[in-house]
């Protein structure tokens, strides 16, 4: 019965300088090996040149480098640029690449399909099948950092866990991949240029907290009414506007880091101004920001963007309050690449 290879990008950089030394070897070629594995991301054993034919057999015989491959890119009238990205198991995720004047933005996702049951979202109807694995998440940013330099000269500046999935309910994976991206043996991207966005899991907030990471959190709130963000966010029945303040609070108390909050205005929905006073008494107890989203359909009519007057409400009571909020125009909705309309329509 032949044994199932490793993926050699699950092991340490220590153990991989142990799996030379018990193969014989110095220790110093798992520095190598590492190095072509995050550094360079190679795609496979032969491309590793200052390693000899001899060991890099050696390696095709112990191990697999399970790379994803972008099986197909769009790009948008805008510059957005989609990709279907597939994985080592032939499933498909997301990512997309954002461009503005300034900056080149990754929006990576963390999940296959949706753990959570947000109406308003494409991605939520998909089954979540799996977890994605630190290496996946890692080879969706090099994938998008190489487009943002083939197509707009510049490499990659921000990165978004705003893709397929909820990053939070795959906790572990999401921060060993931020950790790979930062570290000045993988991207050397500063954490100050991420953001991960939650729907909102309070007992993963207060651990994030803890943890003292120091990338930026942004939350999917799009109301501060308990019964109506329970209509639209059903889990929010268990998570809780409450719990999810208390939680934070934490997090500001451990961190002193602004909150960002996503929300979108349907009409409707919550285009009222008791809509715009619970969202103003919600953002009191800490300094946050308020990105007002344009809606994205998703077929089926169910929800409608709100009228200008209605955001402008939004705004002037914000401003009013010494809160910032910006308005945020869709990029990429004639390739479905817009926030929420991530569904592997290719």
């Amino acid at each position: 019965m032949e044994t199932k290879k490793k993926d050699i990008r699950a092991l340490t950089r220590e153990q991989l300088r142990d799996f030379f030394v018990k193969n014989g070897d110095k220790a110093f070629r798992g520095n190598q090996v590492y190095e072509w594995l995050w550094q360079k991301s190679a795609h496979s054993f032969d491309v590793m040149t200052n390693i000899s034919k001899e060991t890099r057999d050696m390696l095709e015989a112990n191990f697999v480098i399970n790379h994803i491959k972008v099986d197909v890119m769009q790009r948008s009238t805008d510059g957005t640029i989609k990709n279907a990205v597939r994985l080592h198991d032939d499933l498909i995720v997301e990512s997309v690449l954002i461009p503005t004047k300034t900056r080149t933005t990754a929006c990576v996702s963390s999940q296959v399909g949706c753990s959570l049951d947000c109406k308003f979202c494409a991605t939520a109807r998909l089954k979540r099948m799996r977890n994605l694995n630190p290496d996946e998440i890692y080879d969706q940013v090099v994938a998008i950092d190489n487009e943002s330099r083939l197509y707009f000269d510049r490499p990659l500046s921000n990165i978004v866990f705003m893709g397929m999935g909820e990053p939070l309910m795959n906790y572990n994976n999401v921060l060993k991949a931020i950790d790979k991206i930062t570290s000045k043996d993988g991207l050397g991207i500063s954490p100050k240029r991420i953001t991960v966005s939650t729907s909102g899991v309070p007992k993963m907030i207060r651990k994030m907290a803890d943890e003292e990471v120091k990338f930026n959190l942004a939350v999917s709130l799009h109301s501060a009414i308990d019964d109506i963000r329970t209509s639209i966010m059903p889990f929010n029945a268990t998570f809780t506007l409450a719990d999810l303040r208390e939680a934070l609070a934490y997090w500001y108390s451990k961190t002193k880091s602004r909150i960002t909050y996503e929300y979108v205005v349907w009409k409707g929905i919550n285009d009222r101004q008791k809509d715009v006073d619970a969202l103003v008494n919600f953002c009191r107890f800490a300094p946050s920001k308020v990105n007002l989203i344009e809606y994205n359909p998703i077929d089926d009519g169910e929800f409608q963007q709100a009228s200008n007057t209605a955001i402008e409400m939004y705004v002037n009571a914000l401003e009013r309050n010494n809160i910032i909020v910006t308005v945020r125009r869709s990029r990429g909705k004639d390739i479905d690449a817009a926030c929420g309309q991530l569904a592997n329509k290719t």
